[in-house]
């Protein structure tokens, strides 16, 4: 279980399984950056289609059109205002230019406004190219194959075995996979890794209280709940007789050293820990790929200090082992202690040297606070200095910290709160919610758990990584504004207009454009266009999401979907007396029903069919 294990895909397969699914959407955005660069004006002014691509954006007013390319950069080459230049360039783009070959009004059209050029797209022509290619793909609409032939490993949750599973670990647990679901979903051939914190000094304090003021029985009794209280005793009585952390710094020796009590404690209080986090990734559906924690490198780490000393890295500081990172503004990095023990950043260094070696990553990235921050920047520095070319690819992406209300959270002092109950509180107040409101007649539990886990997952997601944030049971159970129940809803109303054109006998899933013709000129209004353009921008945040490891990206897109198809749905009526109407916002509501699904799927939420 503690053994990484490795999934047989030969890069020939994962080729071509993501040429056969990279999306064939029409893609506006670049057909407008090609003809902006062919522009002589473009190249008078040195500017490349990559230079055109960065500068193109998203206009904040929908108003003035889809896209917009501001002409501030051109005007000291071109020695004319910005504004002028934009009229120019709107003018030859829509005259000498056309943009497309397209039926009137034109697909693209292009218009000054100051010193944009602004570009709108024909909303039948967008309706057209996002219907086809979500009825084409489906549960893959959003997914493309940049990373098709590479491996990514994720770390995230990495949970220290024989300490609760509470709130704190919940930023790294979903974000992580979050981030390793999209990076799947673009191609790239993940392996998802919990590297368990089940090693370091903090065992030699465990052993040290049980053997002090613990029972057998108690632990089995109840756990987890056990040896935090042993972990906060210690804590308690090391305060009035400081030689009890000697005494736990030599238990932990002695289990570095293989002693066969001190291991039978560990692998014990490991084996206890693992059911509880067990349990929590069950509720969560969350599924990881290697086991390996700190543990598995503890017989690597000799090789570390070998090749550190034989680069002249290694240096003796009052009995320790150190490499000096001064030069670098990055301290002394503490490698081994004056006792003999390892630290952290040992086992880090070893554990990027067996992972290089063992997947031949192209991405190594680790989802962890923000606290350790210098931390990676010291270990990822060291593997630089050892002569490993590739530390450049070990990837440290920070998340903020959780606080509670009334301060921080510390499992020396046992002020937590537990991720499963933070789990069941969810699901039972949304059971409440369902029974009083008479929501379901059937299903009842399903859904409860399917929404008051989603609920809690999405506001985790919905918060930027690096921000830190106040954990309030509240906000985390509401289940109205910006918020996963209300995706959710979304969700389910589009599958219920679905099915009650089912009932009506009117078919959804056969309105494939490729199979039948749909009237897209009747997706031109306000509210049908806006939900539109939003669809057609799914794939692009899923990508943009992946680069940047921000699932908040997604997640708010999805709320903006979500939004957009309420407004849809409220405005404009989907089962109509013509029957072409009919057809093409039943197509557009399918659509909206599986972007939505695609999306929370890739978040790690359920998408209720009824609510």
């Amino acid at each position: 279980m503690f053994h990484n294990t490795r999934k047989d895909s030969g890069t020939a397969v994962l080729t071509a399984l993501f040429l056969k699914y990279q999306t064939t959407m029409r893609d506006f955005r670049q057909e407008i950056i090609a003809k902006i660069a062919a522009l002589p004006q473009i190249r008078e002014a040195g500017l490349t289609e990559t230079d055109v691509s960065e500068i193109v954006e998203i206009p904040a007013d929908p108003a003035l059109g889809d896209y917009a390319f501001p002409c501030f950069r051109l005007a000291k080459a071109l020695r004319s205002a910005p504004q002028a230049i934009a009229a120019e360039l709107a003018a030859l783009l829509s005259s000498a230019a056309p943009l497309t070959d397209g039926p009137t009004p034109p697909e693209l059209s292009a218009a000054a406004t100051g010193p944009y050029v602004n570009f709108r797209i024909d909303p039948a022509a967008l309706a057209e190219t996002l219907i086809r290619s979500v009825y084409g793909e489906k549960d893959r609409f959003g997914s493309s194959g940049p990373g098709a032939g590479r491996t990514v490993l994720v770390e995230y949750s990495s949970p220290n075995i024989a300490k609760p599973f509470h709130i704190g670990h919940i930023r790294s647990t979903v974000i992580g996979a979050a981030i390793a679901n999209i990076l799947a979903f673009l191609g790239y051939e993940v392996e998802r890794i919990n590297h368990l914190g089940d090693y370091g000094t903090q065992f030699g304090k465990l052993i040290v209280a049980y053997r002090r003021f613990g029972s057998r029985e108690e632990v089995e009794r109840a756990p987890i709940a056990t040896l935090l209280k042993y972990y906060v005793d210690f804590h308690t009585q090391a305060e009035q007789d400081p030689s009890l952390e000697e005494e736990a710094r030599a238990a932990f020796a002695a289990l570095e050293r293989g002693e066969p009590e001190e291991r039978a404690l560990w692998e014990w209080f490991r084996e206890e820990s693992l059911k509880e986090f067990t349990l929590v990734y069950d509720m969560l559906g969350i599924t990881f790929d290697s086991y390996a924690g700190e543990s598995f490198y503890s017989d690597k780490m000799k090789r570390v200090t070998d090749e550190l000393e034989a680069a002249g890295l290694l240096e003796n500081s009052q009995g320790a082992q150190i490499v000096d990172l001064e030069a670098y503004g990055l301290g002394k990095a503490l490698i081994r202690k004056s006792d003999g023990s390892t630290l952290y950043i040992t086992r880090d260094v070893a554990a990027a040297i067996y992972r290089k070696e063992h997947y031949g990553f192209y991405k190594n990235i680790y989802v962890v606070a923000s606290q350790q921050e210098l931390h990676f920047r010291q270990w990822i520095k060291i593997i630089e200095l050892m002569g490993y070319g590739w530390a450049q690819d070990c990837i440290h992406v920070p998340f903020g910290l959780v606080r509670l209300k009334d301060g921080a959270m510390s499992t020396r002092t046992g002020n937590v709160v537990l991720l499963e109950d933070v789990l069941r509180n969810a699901i039972e107040k949304t059971k409440a919610i369902i029974e009083e409101k008479g929501v379901l007649t059937d299903g009842t539990e399903e859904a409860a758990a399917q929404i008051g886990i989603g609920a809690v997952v999405f506001q985790e997601l919905h918060n930027n990584r690096i921000k830190d944030y106040v954990f309030d049971w509240d906000k985390a159970l509401n289940f109205d504004g910006e918020t996963g129940p209300y995706v959710q809803y979304s969700h389910a109303r589009a599958a219920s207009v679905l099915r009650k054109a089912q009932e009506a006998g009117l078919n959804p899933d056969a309105l494939d454009p490729a199979r039948r013709k749909i009237d897209f000129q009747a997706l031109s209004g306000d509210a049908a266009a806006a939900l539109v353009k939003l669809l057609y921008q799914l794939p692009a945040q899923v990508r943009e999401a992946g680069e940047r490891y921000e699932p908040s990206l997604l997640t708010r897109h999805l709320v903006d979907i979500a939004q957009a198809f309420s407004v849809f749905y409220h405005e404009e009526r989907i089962l109509t007396d013509d029957p072409a109407a009919t057809d093409a916002k039943l197509a557009l509501a399918w659509c909206a029903r599986t972007c939505i699904a695609n999306g929370l799927r890739l978040l790690g939420v359920a998408a209720p069919e009824r609510m």
